[in-house]
């Protein structure tokens, strides 16, 4: 029986994946490796701190770019994950040990960086009575205590639709909130089996109704034709999402979703115009867009929005 590389055995799925190879990636599926000093300290600093980082777990292609520029995303949890999404390269199996002391840690690193803007994200922890829902909210509160002008994107997964555990978390006031669709409803159950679509526009509402920013994703090549994407912008801007990210399906290993499509850079252009037209106060739409890259700059584009918005309205 074929196993993974951390030793458990592979789902039948992740078997029928690793018989299509992996394909060569198109030119435009291009990144700078610049491994400069910035780069380096912020690799030292994680590695020091015991933190665990999406930019390294997720295999993300904009990390060089990103840490040069004293960027980062962090994995809170631990580095396993309960649920399997077939486009995610965070493992699944058993998490470590639930770590009490990881916001105090986060948030003392995002203060030595002196970031302005920090994205916390996390595996989801069906193995703990709340989810995870008080890591999240004391990280924010912890990064709160030492960097009062930072602000924080926490970037969620469904807490099983359970309201109290969505309003602790919404309740420690992250400047966005974000919780990613990721794929249309036709792919759902196949790519991400242990969530629902229904339930994560369910999340954007309620963290709406709630007075936060709000934030998803939607990734392309996973088999998804151009009029479901169409109709997922809709639906998320029907849920109450502000901002929106679109971004291009990077195969982690052969164990995952093979690429169904490499969609073209004006492709992405397009669908951008397609979310400002509906109503989207942030944008960013391209073959190598993260759903946090560039967090800080499209939570300004929301900013600017809303406040432009209250100015005529005033």
């Amino acid at each position: 029986m074929p196993v993974a590389p951390e030793g458990r055995r592979l789902l039948r799925l992740e078997v029928r994946n690793s018989e299509t190879p992996i394909a060569r990636k198109p030119p435009w599926i291009r990144t700078t490796m610049r491994m400069g000093p910035e780069f380096r300290a912020l690799h030292d600093l994680v590695e020091r701190e015991g933190l665990h980082t999406v930019c390294q777990e997720a295999g993300c292609p904009n990390i060089f770019e990103c840490w040069e520029d004293r960027e980062a995303t962090f994995l809170i949890g631990g580095d396993q994950c309960t649920r399997r999404c077939d486009f995610c390269q965070i493992d699944t199996g058993k998490p470590a040990e639930f770590d009490r002391d990881e916001p105090r840690r986060v948030a003392e690193s995002i203060a030595t960086m002196g970031l302005r803007y920090a994205t916390v994200t996390g595996v989801a922890r069906d193995d703990l009575p709340d989810g995870g829902a008080w890591l999240y909210a004391e990280t924010v509160r912890q990064v709160r205590a030492r960097s009062p002008e930072t602000s924080v994107e926490l970037l969620i997964p469904d807490f099983n639709g359970r309201p109290e555990l969505l309003r602790e978390v919404f309740d420690a006031g992250p400047q966005v909130l974000a919780h990613n669709l990721e794929t249309v409803p036709r792919l759902f159950r196949r790519i991400r089996p242990a969530f629902t679509y229904q339930r994560s526009l369910d999340v954007i509402t309620s963290a709406a109704d709630s007075g936060l920013v709000t934030k998803s994703n939607l990734i392309l090549g996973l088999g998804e034709e151009r009029h479901e994407v169409g109709a997922a912008l809709r639906d998320l801007y029907s849920a109450g999402c502000h901002l929106i990210t679109i971004t291009q399906y990077l195969r982690p290993t052969s164990r995952h979703h093979p690429v169904e499509r490499w969609v073209p850079p004006d492709e992405f252009t397009e669908l951008a115009g397609l979310a400002r037209e509906i109503g989207f106060l942030g944008v960013m739409s391209g073959p190598l867009v993260r759903s946090s890259y560039r967090a800080g700059r499209l939570h300004a584009q929301a900013r600017d929005a809303l406040s432009q918005h209250r100015r005529r309205l005033s």
